[in-house]
């Protein structure tokens, strides 16, 4: 892909220790309790406690959270900017306690001009547990993105630097051996690199080019010393090997739709993990036309993200897997037609009722090819987990909102993992919402009724299968009742594909909401999927 004329900052994550007061900027974000408390070692040189209380104390954070600034003089004599952050007091049982999504919006602003100015910006983050930190880095690498195509004419900005340091209220974290800032820098890598490739126009990230991009991180691993190995099967050998999903839906575009498998098998490897993403460059809605709702890419760039953070950071006795879905789904003389009869690499045949429901196409041939027996992955068996995730519904907001993705699993092990996971790093997944209390419903209170208890959206192939009977095949790929149920249905669609004798644990995760925020990508999925692994800062 072309590169974009990014000015955005280079982060670095390190000790307070090194960098308190050296920068232009300096941004301490945390609860107001936190910050109140904050031990005066942790401060930048030169800043009178006093003021600093008082700063604090002028926030009022509300359920977004808040700033303020102020000038000060440093102790070389130097004119520089305290900022304090303060995260919303307020916590619900479904968020993250990290607050992420606060922590994006005040560090943007605060510190993206000042990273630019000679000394550069800090972040301090005042976490409330050593464990939050790297959700929390994940949040300031989404304030962050990297794709712009601004000023191209005019010379490049420097891109400056932010370093970001973790602390809890009375002490700094440290750097030493065994620190979460080695994860947290590959973790927060990640999530930039999956923003960037979502961000990119389809002109630049064209099915080729992201082909290139996994190529891409697959050489920058083994630079690490990784091993990983690079499977593409495009265009008609799709077809002859009978993807017929992925192609039909690809066949029309002027690059080549893919199937993209990344592999890293560690020695000893007792576990098989597969990422399954969907990545349509572009999405005319096929001929059902439609107009621009975003690239529908972030399923695949998200698992690519996460792919080369876990590697990178190490996934102990997990061989990986991360296949990419990769189509433009367009218009032309060749593409794929309402009442087409397409065959999935599972056996499967699909009747085509909507052109718009690619997504669902091509996920189908991604998890057919991933739990194959007998297997077609490096290292053979078949797969304890199986995770696909794509931007697929807009009824996934519908139900779960724009910051919270639905997920779907046939294992309620998984279900609760995956909830913990997003809660753990940020990236949040949400039980659909519970059924009206007592109170709501104008009912007395019963003090001593057993809790409400929150269920995922439902898992029960058994009433969704209906929804896509059809005449002349196995099924059509489009609902008959928009009111039964779309994201339960659309995520079975997908799963129905699944090998038979496949008997691991499978996850859909749904992000149409998640993935995007204020026209910008979000990286959503990358700290959601080394949530799951638990791997190195990411475990519970």
């Amino acid at each position: 892909m072309a590169d974009a004329t990014s000015s955005a900052p280079e982060l670095l994550f390190e000790s307070p220790a090194s960098t308190l007061g050296k920068a232009a900027s300096t941004v301490v974000v945390g609860r107001q309790t936190a910050l109140l408390e904050l031990s005066p070692t942790l401060l930048p040189a030169g800043v009178p406690v006093d003021l600093w209380k008082a700063l604090v104390g002028k926030v009022k954070p509300g359920d977004a959270g808040g700033s303020a600034s102020t000038m000060y003089t440093a102790a070389d004599g130097e004119a520089k900017t305290l900022v304090a952050a303060v995260l919303p007091e307020h916590c619900s049982r479904h968020n993250s306690p990290i607050r992420p999504h606060a922590i994006t919006s005040l560090v943007a602003p605060a510190a993206t001009d000042a990273a630019k100015e000679g000394g550069g910006a800090a972040v301090l983050l005042v976490l409330e547990e050593p464990a939050h930190a790297a959700g929390a880095a994940c949040a300031v690498a989404r304030a962050f993105p990297l794709y712009s195509q601004k000023k191209l004419r005019q010379p490049a900005e420097p891109r400056g630097c932010v370093r970001v340091g973790f602390a809890t209220r009375s002490a700094a974290i440290s750097d030493g051996a065994g620190s979460v800032y080695g994860p947290c820098a590959k973790a927060a890598a990640g999530v930039r690199l999956a923003a960037r490739l979502v961000d990119a126009p389809p002109e630049q990230l064209t099915t080729t080019a992201f082909v290139q991009e996994a190529g891409a991180v697959a050489a920058r691993l083994r630079e690490q010393g990784r091993e990983v190995l690079v499977e593409v099967i495009s265009g008609d050998e799709l077809r002859e090997r009978g993807y017929g999903g992925l192609y039909g839906v690809g066949k029309a575009a002027t690059e080549p739709p893919a199937l993209c498998v990344l592999s890293h098998v560690p020695d000893g490897a007792s576990k098989k993990v597969c990422l399954v993403g969907k990545g349509i460059v572009y999405d005319t809605g096929g001929l059902a036309l439609k107009p621009k709702e975003g690239i529908p890419a972030a399923g695949a760039a998200g698992l690519l993200g996460a792919f080369e953070a876990a590697v990178s950071i190490g996934t102990g006795g997990t061989a990986l897997h991360c296949a990419l879905c990769l189509a433009e789904n367009a218009i032309g003389p060749t593409a794929f037609r309402n009442d087409d009869v397409l065959c999935f690499f599972s056996g499967k045949t699909c009747e085509i009722n909507n052109t718009d429901a690619e997504g669902r196409l091509v996920l189908s041939d991604g998890v057919a090819h991933v739990t194959a027996s007998p297997s077609l992955l490096p290292g053979g068996g078949s797969p304890d987990l199986v995770v696909d995730m794509a931007t697929l519904t807009g009824a996934q907001m519908v139900a779960t909102g724009k910051h919270f993705a639905a997920v779907f699993t046939n294992d309620e092990e998984t279900e609760r993992a995956a909830v913990a996971a997003g809660r753990r790093t940020g990236d949040l997944v949400h039980p659909a919402p519970p059924s009206p209390s007592r109170a709501e419903q104008g009912q007395p209170v019963k003090r001593a009724s057993r809790p409400r208890v929150c269920k995922q959206v439902p898992y029960a192939p058994e009433f969704h299968r209906a929804e896509f009977a059809s005449k002349v095949a196995d099924c059509k790929n489009s609902v008959k009742d928009r009111g039964n149920a779309q994201v339960s249905c659309a995520g079975n669609f997908i799963g129905e594909n699944l090998h038979p004798d496949f008997e691991g644990a499978w996850l859909h995760i749904d992000c149409a909401g998640p993935a995007f925020h204020a026209d910008r990508a979000t990286g959503y999925g990358v700290a959601l999927v080394l949530g799951l692994l638990e791997v190195e800062g990411f475990a519970p």
